[in-house]
């Protein structure tokens, strides 16, 4: 096998749009099904998309011998049960982020990976893999800001409509869960290592229950880790990395263009002055993701990034929720 033949379940958006013209563009990957829960869904998406099979369950898919690995972008809520009928089809998983609902849920999924190592479980963080981030992280680890003491991150969109999967609590909706998620895994991913105690305020929509604005502090052995995420606030997102000597400030952090360069910015010195602008050729960082996950696939080594991680960054988004509820640091 020279390349990991793909199956997804769902026509969501993010799958149509972003991942599945993504991967088809991929070295390593070929899509070669899709499936909804309704057949008239799945077969016109898969026309539009030039995908040889359309299925109407996902358990179809999942029985077709020619998909190797399933991308899943369902609802929260549902990453994990289809995440474990994957692999107990023998299927490799990419899974969208959040990885589940709970830490319970995200160990859950590690055990039934475990019990079945040789697939590779992966959630998709896919601003992990864009050449600005590994930057990022090379800079802050070569000390060229000197000690890392401080993130700041926003991310923001606008969304109030109460049948949106994202404005709807039972399937894992939210500010937190939706967005939240990304300041939290770039923040451990930058520091090398888990906060040691969170503290935030949540503020709710009065309709729909779940979180519209989200702030919330880390701490962290060697310093903080600041965020504010919003889904009923002006878009915007902006990443800024501070040390002892210098700072690095990322335009695009989460969203970046897959159709034109992407540039961060890095200042050094005491004093205040011009950066030094770092320019990325234009890439697209869900191929990047889809090839680093296909190389796992066909080398048989450890996938990128681990189900560990997904837990780990599950249990802070827990102590984050369980701050805002009592008040004090978690």
């Amino acid at each position: 096998m020279d390349k990991v033949r793909w199956g997804v379940l769902s026509t969501a958006k993010i799958a149509r749009e972003k991942v599945i013209p993504a991967t088809q563009r991929s070295e390593l990957g070929s899509v070669v099904a899709i499936a909804s829960r309704d057949f008239a869904r799945a077969k016109p998406v898969a026309s539009q998309l030039g995908i040889e099979r359309a299925f109407g369950s996902y358990d179809k898919l999942l029985a077709d011998p020619d998909v190797d690995a399933v991308y899943i972008p369902l609802p929260n809520h549902m990453h994990v049960p289809w995440s474990l009928r994957a692999i107990a089809a023998g299927k490799h998983v990419l899974c969208e982020k959040p990885i589940g609902l709970s830490v319970i849920e995200a160990e859950e999924l590690a055990n039934g990976a475990a019990a079945q190592p040789q697939l590779k479980v992966m959630e998709a963080f896919m601003y992990r893999f864009h050449p600005q981030w590994l930057a990022a992280r090379r800079l802050v680890r070569d000390g060229r800001i000197g000690e890392l003491r401080t993130i700041h991150t926003q991310f923001s969109y606008f969304n109030d409509d109460p049948l949106n999967i994202r404005n709807r609590p039972g399937m894992g909706g939210g500010a937190l869960m939706d967005i939240g998620c990304y300041p939290i895994s770039l923040s451990r991913f930058l520091f090398g290592g888990e906060p040691l105690r969170a503290i935030s305020h949540i503020e709710l929509d009065p309709t729909t229950q779940v979180d519209r604005l989200t702030s919330a502090v880390l701490e962290f052995a060697a310093g903080t880790a600041t965020f504010t995420c919003g889904t009923q606030i002006a878009p915007y997102q902006r990443v800024n990395i501070l040390g002892t000597a210098g700072r690095i400030e990322i335009e695009i952090p989460f969203n970046a263009p897959p159709d034109r360069p992407c540039r961060i910015w890095l200042q050094t010195g005491a004093e205040f002055g011009s950066a030094e602008e770092i320019d990325f050729e234009v890439c697209n960082q869900y191929s990047l993701q889809a090839d680093a996950f296909a190389r796992a696939i066909l080398e048989d080594t450890p996938v990128p990034t681990p189900l560990t991680d997904a837990i780990a960054n599950m249990r802070v988004i827990e102590r984050v929720v369980g701050s805002s509820g009592s008040g004090t640091w978690a």
